[in-house]
């Protein structure tokens, strides 16, 4: 088995078990909901194929200020920049990329070390100009366990979700190490709007989504608790995404696109592949992208 295969497993490792201990007839914990259907569907197209299946599983996704989109690239090690044709203009070598997010002075900054790996090879956050003719990626920060997701706050505060927790890092790349020690619990997806950190969790139980102020990271309200297409199994959380309406939107390892109200109400507004990424397409309010695992890149058009 190769490095590359084990964020695959692990993803689908914790939804296999819950399918089999309900089948045994052990319950799934109560606190889990299932997402009702009471929002208006969702519609999606493909905007990138897949080249190779699998390999091209797309991580994540983000613009940079030009417009381009760039798509990171698990298994390939790099992210990859299309313009606004489609066409395939860059390919960047990141070691296990995850989250790709602007920076508020127009560099892109991309987690790298998304693998189980990290372990004994610690990863962290590379950043480049996105702008460059050959953009050379270098290390802003290091030294984390499997990282994930990535969001900045109104002051450039960058905020990567890991294994261990939320790390929160100024704009001079040092890791403010008193907030960190606070933000301690198995992080995924993160977002963050309106002073509030947004987050995805699936150390305890599977499928927690979650909130807490920036200003107290040990203060945190669960949102809800997601299960799969079966009723009573939890799913995997993925990505998520707030809108300016408070709104968070959801992607989980069963093919969900979850919609979850400011006061916690969830339903499901598209059902399909598993989808590991969200992001808002600029200038195009209720378009989506999200990546999959097959490596598609799918467009989502929210209901009006």
């Amino acid at each position: 088995m190769s490095v590359v295969e084990l964020p695959a497993l692990l993803r689908r490792a914790v939804p296999a078990l819950a399918v089999a201990l309900a089948c045994a007839g052990i319950a799934a914990p109560s606190a889990a909901a299932e997402p009702g259907s009471g929002c208006a569907p969702a519609t999606s197209t493909t905007a990138l194929p897949a080249a190779v299946p699998v390999l091209d599983w797309s991580e994540n996704l983000g613009f940079d200020r030009q417009g381009n989109l760039w798509v990171s690239r698990l298994y390939r090690n790099e992210v990859q920049r299309y313009d606004s044709a489609g066409q395939l203009t860059a390919r960047i070598p990141v070691e296990f990329p995850g989250a790709v997010r602007l920076g508020p002075d127009g560099l892109l900054y991309v987690v790298y070390g998304d693998a189980p790996t990290s372990v004994v090879r610690p990863g962290g956050v590379v950043r480049f100009d996105p702008a460059a003719a050959e953009p050379r990626p270098e290390i802003f920060a290091s030294g984390f366990t499997m990282p994930n997701g990535a969001a900045f706050d109104t002051d450039g505060t960058l905020y990567v979700a890991s294994a261990t927790g939320v790390i929160r890092i100024g704009r001079d790349g040092a890791v403010d190490t008193g907030w960190t020690e606070r933000a301690k619990l198995n992080a995924n997806g993160i977002a963050i709007h309106d002073g509030t950190v947004y987050l995805t969790s699936n150390g305890g139980p599977l499928g927690r989504v979650l909130r807490f102020p920036i200003t107290d990271p040990g203060y945190r309200t669960v949102l809800t608790d997601l299960t799969s297409s079966l009723p009573g199994v939890p799913d995997f959380a993925d990505d998520l995404l707030v809108d300016d309406a408070g709104a968070v939107y959801v992607t989980t390892l069963s093919g969900q696109l979850v919609r979850i109200d400011p006061n916690g109400q969830s339903c499901r507004v598209l059902t399909g592949e598993p989808m590991t990424s969200v992001v808002a397409v600029p200038g195009r309010p209720g378009e989506l992208l999200a990546g999959t695992e097959r490596g598609t890149v799918l467009r989502i058009q929210l209901a009006p």
